[in-house]
């Protein structure tokens, strides 16, 4: 999502459809209404624990576990859990990522209600897949299996993570794969026996080191040790290579906002298919174009299709929509190179 989204600024703290509100404020207002905001923990990298303190001033510092490097997500939820496990072992836990839109939250909530209810009553690990509308190479993709006696509910075959556009049609042909919005549901005791079976010195340490009451210490172990931990995903570490992994297909109008290409795609067309936000706008032979400039600006655009064009204080992009964020890693790396860290 650059050039909006910055390393100093990433795309969870913006609010990027110009919906009043940023993806992390709404991800919270929406799991908050199905679970307790005193059971929500927020794990982030600790360069934007005073982003989230000041995007949600109401939330509890004590439940935002502050990363002192980036370790992917599989380290970060090693950490979570066994934070949980300290408070509350028998927990049902919910792992959503910040950066997600979702269009119908009513049956979203309904969706992760009935997930919550599976996992406590059978020891698997539930990941949510979205029916796919389009090859999507930006998402990753789940192969359901057999079903597993439940409706829309199946054993998990394979996991795919961003494949080619002609690979990603012929998933959407076999009417077996689903998007991997990368939210997962399971009993603490679950999650944490996976863990202690795919990264057992992790979840030794940390049984070693730390006790419910002893909250600095357990701060201050992380800052000296999670650096030294491996930088992997979750899906890589757990979820494809534990058996109990089942998939609940779901439909609620799912998007990860990875590339303003698919967040294009996310939006009712306007005038001409274009996708305009919240922008003074003059578009004359111009079609299929996502377009997103400052307020107190008017830009003017002839003969463009199928067109990127962002501009923020120090930025303007203008590139090809489709597959977009392939070109704009490409300008970020270059840039980086040509002049520092200043526009990254």
């Amino acid at each position: 999502m650059w050039p909006e989204s910055r390393e100093s600024f990433p795309k969870q703290f913006l609010d990027i459809t110009c919906a009043g509100s940023t993806l992390l404020q709404q991800t919270y207002d929406r799991v908050s209404k199905i679970i307790s905001k005193e059971n929500i923990i927020i794990t982030t990298n600790k360069n934007y624990v005073e982003l989230v303190k000041a995007q949600l001033p109401d939330f509890d510092e004590q439940h935002i576990l502050g990363e002192p490097v980036q370790r992917n997500t599989a380290p970060s939820l090693c950490w979570a859990n066994h934070h949980i496990t300290t408070h509350d072992p028998d927990a049902r836990v919910l792992v959503i990522p910040s950066d997600q839109l979702i269009k119908n939250e009513e049956k979203f909530l309904k969706c992760i209600e009935d997930g919550l209810e599976l996992v406590s009553r059978e020891d698997v690990i539930l990941t949510i897949g979205e029916k796919p509308v389009r090859p999507e190479p930006g998402y990753g993709y789940i192969q359901k299996g057999d079903i597993n006696g439940l409706e829309n509910v199946y054993h998990v075959k394979s996991f795919s993570e961003k494949p080619t556009r002609e690979l990603a049609q012929m998933f959407i042909d076999s009417g077996e794969f689903y998007w991997n919005t990368g939210i997962f549901l399971g009993s603490n005791k679950t999650l944490r026996e996976a863990f202690i079976k795919v990264l057992p010195p992790i979840m030794r340490e940390y049984d070693k080191e730390f006790s419910p009451q002893d909250a600095q210490h357990e701060q201050d172990y992380i800052m000296q040790h999670f650096p030294s931990y491996p930088n992997m995903s979750i899906d890589e570490v757990v979820l494809e290579l534990t058996e109990n992994v089942y998939v609940m297909v779901c439909e609620f109008g799912w998007a990860d906002v990875g590339s303003w290409h698919s967040l294009y795609e996310c939006f009712s067309r306007g005038t001409k298919e274009n996708i305009i936000f919240d922008s003074n706008i003059f578009a004359d032979d111009s079609e299929s174009n996502i377009v997103k400039i400052p307020k107190d600006k008017l830009a003017v655009i002839n003969g463009l299709k199928d067109f990127i064009v962002i501009e923020t204080d120090d930025v303007l992009l203008i590139c090809k929509k489709e597959d977009s964020s392939a070109l704009i890693k490409k300008y970020q790396n270059e840039i980086g190179i040509k002049y520092g860290g200043k526009y990254n």
